[in-house]
């Protein structure tokens, strides 16, 4: 017996621990986070790095796309590189750590590991996405000009050519009965589709000036905005360095990057702009979130579930919940941007940014991933319309039950919510690409990094200590007595 028993004496309760919210015992959660937080950086990188690899080597085995298949073959030797510099430093951090006596896995690398973990990641970011990004953009200007880059580029860029030339760049394609009634000078009917937001297209104005495409390419800009972003993002993070270099990875050198960035790419400056709104958000600086919400807001709808769920997170620096400040923010930017495009044509715009990504335009996205929507469609063409309606009805029940249950009250939480939102999405309209997953991803990336309970902001409901009750006020001076006693007992 020490002290401490003395202490549980003057308090009048058991020498145990505090009751918790949950039941006895560790969750099986509980454990997972334990061993996750057992390894090493250098070795997750080793692993993350691995599994990057072995995704580019099946997309060299399985890919129906060239341009994909070429990335993988530029990648796959930067990948494995990754992974065997990362092995090492892991074998060499853990040999240190052995040598001078420490806990073999789990604390943080110092900054000999950490230049070590920079320098491989840079070379693998230089191998995987930069280089394979500069020879597709140099091969493209010395071909064909439709080659060597997804269609999406082209379709940007003839958008920002026509808002340059001070014309709409929505036209209706479709009619009311799914007939196609307008084609593209030089396009096939799905390149003539606009589906995306009006700033989107400000990445294709470059391509409008009679400059080499290699120096107007919208991949340069959507590569650049992505870094400059996604690092302001980063630095404004009050996350530690562990985590900001794994969500660094994410949105750039792992192939949910790397990949898109490469071939197409429009994506990415949309997560940079959202990772940079819920840092805002996590700062408590709701009128600025909504301004960055605002803005991603306006050049793609895949930004919209999160931007949605974000108002639960917005709160003001003294912890006020202040969801119509964040909301005005993104009526400021995304009103006025969107606004006058929908009002000037409002079926080409619905046909366009509506309609066709959902794959009820009457005509055939190419957006045909494996996924289940697509599958089911496949299978049972009558239900390519009611597909999207069942899954947006019932999924949309159930988010509003858990959102009224258990509403999120930070960036972490809105984070958790929004991944399995745009999971369910993605796994099910019946056309999307397999590489919207990178939304998913990078959300669940950042409820990791914004999970911090030694930072955060707000506890986490299941691991709130219950308070005691007030017979079991204790007597404070009899307590500091009692632990400040020399009196041990053998």
């Amino acid at each position: 017996m020490v002290r401490l028993g003395l202490l549980c004496q003057a308090v009048q309760t058991p020498m145990s621990a505090p009751h918790l919210s949950f039941a006895e015992g560790p969750r099986p959660w509980s454990r997972a986070r334990q061993r996750y937080r057992a390894i090493r950086p250098e070795t997750g990188d080793a692993i993350l790095y691995g599994l990057s690899a072995a995704f580019a080597l099946v997309t060299i085995l399985s890919s129906g796309l060239a341009l994909y298949r070429q990335w993988a073959e530029l990648a796959i030797g930067p990948f494995l590189f990754g992974a065997l510099a990362s092995a090492v430093l892991a074998s060499l951090a853990a040999r240190r750590a052995r040598h001078r006596g420490d806990v073999p896995a789990g604390p943080s690398p110092g900054r000999g590991q950490w230049i070590g973990r920079i320098v491989v990641a840079v070379l693998v970011f230089a191998g995987a996405t930069a280089i394979p990004l500069g020879l597709e953009i140099l091969w493209r200007s010395e071909g064909d000009p439709g080659s060597h880059v997804q269609p999406e580029v082209t379709v940007i860029e003839r958008g920002g050519q026509t808002i340059v030339k001070g014309k709409d760049p929505y036209h209706a394609v479709t009619n009311a009965a799914g007939k196609v009634v307008y084609h593209a000078p030089g396009e096939s009917t799905v390149n003539t589709f606009l589906p995306y937001l009006p700033l989107m297209t400000v990445f294709g104005i470059p391509s409008e000036k009679k400059h080499d495409i290699a120096l107007t390419d919208a991949r340069i800009f959507f590569s650049l905005v992505t870094l400059l972003v996604a690092a302001a993002a980063l630095w404004l993070c009050p996350a530690d360095g562990r985590r900001k270099m794994r969500a660094l990875q994410v949105i750039a050198i792992f192939p949910t990057a790397a990949l898109p960035l490469a071939t197409g790419g429009d994506d990415m400056p949309v997560v940079a702009f959202l990772l940079l709104a819920m840092v805002l958000a996590r700062r408590r600086q709701p009128f600025a979130a909504g301004v960055v919400l605002g803005i991603v807001s306006a050049m793609k709808f895949t930004a919209w579930p999160l931007a949605a769920l974000a108002l639960f997170a917005a709160h003001n620096r003294k912890g006020a919940r202040r969801p119509l400040v964040m909301f005005l923010g993104m009526l400021v930017v995304a009103g006025p941007v969107v606004v006058p495009f929908a009002l000037s044509g409002p079926w080409a715009f619905f046909d366009n940014v509506v309609l066709f990504p959902l794959g009820l335009s009457g005509v055939t996205s190419p957006a045909a991933s494996p996924l289940p929507g697509h599958l089911i469609v496949t299978a049972f063409p009558f239900l390519h319309r009611v597909l999207p309606v069942a899954v947006g009805t019932v999924g949309g029940a159930l988010l509003v039950w858990y959102l009224y249950r258990r509403p999120p009250q930070t960036a972490a939480q809105v984070c958790k919510v929004a991944g399995v939102v745009m999971a369910v999405i993605t796994l099910f309209a019946p056309a999307t690409r397999i590489g919207y997953l990178l939304y998913p991803i990078n959300f669940f990336v950042w409820a990791h990094l914004f999970s911090d309970r030694e930072r955060g902001e707000l506890p986490e409901p299941d691991l709130v200590v219950q308070p005691p009750a007030e017979a079991d006020t204790v007597n404070v001076a009899t307590a500091a007595t009692a632990t400040t006693s020399p009196t041990t007992v053998a």
